[in-house]
């Protein structure tokens, strides 16, 4: 299978490519490294060295004994390039991460959120016109969220993309099934809810075969491929715009910094290894949908916890205190959450759970780079409105800082 992967170079995409070469896949990353460009604007940089491109894909050369073609073009700007590489390279599937994928990036400032609507959008829209425009049969799969369905009451658990819903016509109740009801929490997540109607529209009219995959928080940092050479690590970002919450808890853990919850820390959400995130992205490509067939939705997550539970295991595992902040999200401070994931374990998914999982070896990870870790970078700065603003300038993080500095 030929299969391009659009933003490559990122915290899912590199994993994903390597693990699809090692099962014989023909890969080609497409990617601008715009995610190493905002390293550089927000100072800071992954806990795990990582290499440049061309270093990483020559070290899979010589370790991985296949080959990953390159193609630097920015999606939702060079469309005919993107076109005349459907033509030339002609994959069987492209597999789509090319987005701006952090939520408080997404919410810094009017400049930012502007920047994420037209990177995530635009891409998207641009990377199905072009496929149509190829008169090729290509599968795309797209990494979404489980942020789209938001973080509200939920009675049940939330289905995979699809929702029975009983409709008054001629005076009968008749079941109908539709998408999903969207709530988006952050600009981000507005961006993957356009995505999803893309994706509807592209399926019915013009017959394409689209798999979105809604996934949960990713943990960890390593797969079985990342692991065969240091100059294959994967990127561990630790910073308040980007690093994940367990991610981010593991490293205050390493250099003696307490646990930041935010809020009453009663915020549920799905979770998902690495290391699953690349089985789930193979089992996908494994069972496209015909053409014709509607969107196919999964939800990619294994398990749920809340935020201040996931913080006393952390405590437990490492010894750290937990200390909780003022929340710079506008957010319900406290949420249920439940989801079906029946579709990827049906398919042979066997999750890595966090209590059963690679939690010590994160901590080995973190500890091996602390000395990397720029303090000043931990705390979550980007606040969602003018009134979050104001409640974590009052709850006085940055003299908080200070004292641990």
């Amino acid at each position: 299978m030929r299969v391009l992967i659009l933003g490559g170079d990122g915290f899912c995409g590199w994993p994903t490519a390597l693990h699809l070469s090692a099962r014989g896949c023909d890969i080609g990353i497409v990617d601008n490294l715009s995610r190493r460009d905002i390293d550089a604007e927000l100072g800071v940089q992954s806990l795990t060295p990582i290499e440049p491109l061309a270093a990483r894909i020559e070290a899979w050369r010589e370790v991985g004994g296949r080959e990953i073609d390159y193609f630097p073009l920015t999606l939702g700007r060079d469309y005919d390039e993107l076109l005349d590489l459907l033509a030339e390279w002609r994959p069987d599937a492209v597999v789509h991460f090319a987005e701006q994928r952090a939520a408080p990036y997404s919410m810094k400032s009017s400049s930012h959120k502007r920047y994420t609507v037209r990177n995530n959008v635009c891409a998207t829209h641009d990377l199905l016109a072009a496929i149509v425009e190829s008169g090729q049969d290509v599968h795309l799969v797209h990494l979404g969220t489980m942020g789209v369905y938001g973080y509200g009451a939920t009675s049940g658990a939330i289905p995979e993309g699809y929702l029975k819903v009983m409709i008054e016509s001629d005076g009968e109740l008749v079941e109908r099934e539709i998408l999903h009801p969207v709530s988006p929490g952050s600009i981000y997540h507005l961006t993957k809810t356009q995505d999803q109607l893309l994706f509807q529209f592209y399926a019915r009219n013009d017959s394409l075969r689209i798999t979105d995959l809604h996934q949960g928080i990713v943990w960890g940092c390593q797969t079985e491929e990342t692991r065969a050479d240091p100059r294959l690590v994967n990127r561990f970002d630790y910073d308040g715009d980007y690093g994940t919450v367990l991610n981010r808890f593991l490293i205050q853990a390493a250099v003696g910094h307490p646990l930041t919850i935010h809020g009453s820390g009663g915020q549920t959400r799905a979770f998902i290894n690495i290391q699953d995130t690349v089985r789930c992205i193979a089992l996908a490509l494994s069972r496209p949908p015909d053409a014709g067939e509607r969107v196919k939705i999964l939800n990619q997550m294994t398990e749920c916890w809340r935020v201040r539970d996931l913080g006393g295991m952390v405590a437990r595992l490492t010894g750290a205190a937990v200390e909780f902040v003022a929340n710079p999200r506008h957010e319900a401070s406290e949420n249920e959450l439940a989801a079906c994931n029946q579709t990827l374990i049906g398919l042979g998914l066997e999750p890595v759970t966090l209590e059963a999982g690679l939690m010590s070896d994160i901590v080995e990870i973190a500890r091996a780079h602390a000395d990397r870790v720029d303090l000043s970078k931990i705390p979550s700065a980007s606040t969602w409105n003018a009134e979050r603003a104001a409640v974590l300038a009052a709850d006085g993080a940055e003299e908080r800082l200070r004292a641990v500095q």
